[in-house]
């Protein structure tokens, strides 16, 4: 018999809502069985709502374990309570989120940040840049990266061949260049190339660039099985639309699965009994799946 999953989970910024959802999360009978569930970081006492440097730390420290425990191999999976990251930055957290900070941590290079709820699963080319950066940091090989991580991660949750969807970077992926020429000269390629990649099989897996006030409708009618976006809230703002309090934030090619509940700290609303566990719930769940996915992977190779 197979030993239980053993799931780190942190619980972030103490202040905030994470020890509640956390709580809720552990008894409410809709985690996956089978895994073994450890609060990991040592928390101070503190008010709901009112953040200090010393939960802040606390949130960064718990950070600081949970990875070290997993790259010893005593977690199979960090399933990340919601942090403040201006809070955190003042006390030494030098990182622009949590998954910079892990996949430093672990020494990888080729990362990238995916989220996913309902029906509708993105994977962001750029992440905390400005918006008026996007554009020069848009690059082929980024999207082709990023690409390949989001198709891996598919693969490891369905047998079948991913369908991804190549999300336009301008109004109407740029109406054959009139308002923009990114699709035709970095995006297109990035797709074809991504279409000759031993992945494909010969098919055409990836599609576009696509309109991006059309292609989340069509990924949740079924067209597409994900949308890789080239920015921050190009993905994020129809997924938490689509599922607000499910959605779950995953950091692609770490040597162990992360996931994190996709909301914030929400200090306002800490302590009042109104926290929903459903995003926390579903980021345990996640992570548990995604252990079992990469043990039959495993198996597959040896």
């Amino acid at each position: 018999m197979s030993r239980e999953r053993r799931i780190g989970i942190t619980l972030g910024d103490c202040a905030g809502i994470g020890l509640e959802i956390v709580d809720l999360a552990l008894k409410s009978n809709r985690l996956a069985r089978g895994a073994e569930y450890q609060i990991i970081g040592k928390y101070p006492d503190c008010t709901p709502g009112h953040p200090t440097g010393e939960t802040a730390r606390a949130a960064a420290a718990a950070l600081e374990e949970a990875v070290t425990l997993a790259r010893r191999g005593k977690l199979d999976a960090i399933v990340t309570g919601p942090v403040h990251k201006a809070r955190i930055f003042r006390v030494g957290f030098r990182f622009p989120g949590q998954t910079e900070f892990f996949a430093e941590r672990c020494g990888v290079k080729n990362f990238a940040m995916c989220l996913t709820g309902g029906k509708i699963t993105v994977a962001l080319v750029t992440t905390h840049i400005p918006l008026r950066k996007v554009p020069r940091a848009l690059k082929q090989s980024e999207i082709v990266r990023v690409g390949l991580l989001l198709a891996d991660f598919l693969r490891a949750r369905s047998k079948g061949a991913p369908r991804i969807a190549i999300a336009g970077l301008n109004p109407h992926a740029g109406e054959s260049g009139r308002i923009g020429r990114e699709e035709i000269e970095i995006i297109a390629p990035a797709v074809d190339e991504l279409n000759r990649s031993p992945i494909t099989d010969h098919r055409s897996l990836f599609s576009g660039p696509h309109s991006p006030d059309t292609v989340f409708h069509h990924a949740i009618e079924g067209k597409f099985d994900a949308v890789l976006c080239m920015y921050h809230d190009q993905g994020l703002i129809p997924l938490k639309l689509h599922a607000f309090h499910s959605g779950v934030n995953v950091t692609l090619g770490l040597p162990f699965p992360r996931t994190s509940p996709d909301h914030g700290t929400a200090f306002e609303i800490a302590g009042k009994g109104i926290a929903r566990p459903d995003s926390m719930i579903a980021a345990i769940n996640l992570a548990v799946e995604l252990t079992e996915c990469h043990v039959e992977r495993s198996r597959d190779i040896y």
